[in-house]
């Protein structure tokens, strides 16, 4: 099948967002009462949305081993949300699964930053750091010495691709900036692998990396963020109070105050 160019919807949308992540404390957020807002959802946290009888305007997963061990999640994901955003190795997984679970699917190809693609090569992390340091769509660290600083970014524009952060909701903010959307709010970003996923129990939870990326990566691409993104035009709240993300890197709110937040936007 083809799939769609996410470059077609480059500042189409405008407004708020949610992007709905698995922390536990998702559970806690009234999603069908701001159904009205579109949201975007993420790996397993579309089981709130199918819970709540709603439809999220993006469906966003670039996990591969999601397709091993929640095939059914991602099937239920499939059959209600609007778009699909999925990246090079769920896709081919998948469809060596069910070849046909696409088919008449608005889906686009979500592609992570300077990764070979078919109509281009992948850069040396030399030539990508100085290419990165002169291109307005990118924040980077910038190193032509070491692989990591590269790792460390924020992409405006999918066309070029995204950096992962290690942590899907932070592929989401890169892919809410894209679309148009200013105001952007995160929920069930917990952060913390001791409380695991909502939707998962005991001996059938997945083990997580998330202890192991933190200080490495997703702290600092946050960083990054807030540093170099973040401003009047395009803000990012977090609605899990209790997230190991400080709240001097994203500002934290409680769900009090977020319909005077949304009057603003």
């Amino acid at each position: 099948m083809s799939f769609r160019k996410l470059t077609e919807l480059r500042g189409t949308q405008s407004g708020p967002l949610f992007i709905v992540a698995s922390g536990p404390s998702a559970r806690e957020f009234p999603l069908a009462r701001y159904a009205n807002i579109p949201m975007v959802a993420l790996n397993g946290s579309i089981r709130l949305f199918v819970d709540a009888g709603v439809s999220p305007y993006f469906y966003l997963c670039d996990d591969s081993s999601f397709v091993r061990n929640r095939l059914p999640l991602l099937k239920e994901a499939i059959g209600n949300a609007r778009n699909l955003a999925l990246g090079p190795r769920v896709i081919d997984s998948l469809l060596q699964h069910e070849p046909h679970a696409l088919d008449g699917r608005c889906a686009y190809r979500f592609e992570r930053i300077n990764r070979p693609t078919s109509d281009r090569a992948a850069l040396g992390d030399r030539r990508f750091a100085w290419a990165a340091r002169r291109d307005g769509d990118l924040e980077c660290r910038f190193s032509c010495f070491r692989q990591k600083p590269n790792r460390i970014g924020f992409s405006r524009s999918m066309e070029k691709g995204y950096f992962s952060g290690r942590t899907v909701p932070y592929a989401g903010i890169q892919l809410a900036y894209h679309l148009g959307f200013s105001r952007v709010f995160l929920v069930g970003l917990d952060l913390d692998s001791s409380l695991g996923r909502f939707y998962e129990q005991g001996a059938e939870a997945v083990p997580s990396r998330l202890d192991g990326d933190y200080e490495d990566y997703i702290l600092p691409c946050f960083r990054l963020m807030a540093e170099r993104v973040v401003g009047p035009h395009f803000r990012v709240c977090n609605l899990s109070l209790g997230s190991r993300l400080p709240g001097s890197v994203v500002p934290k709110i409680a769900l009090d105050q977020l319909d005077d937040l949304l009057a603003c936007s």
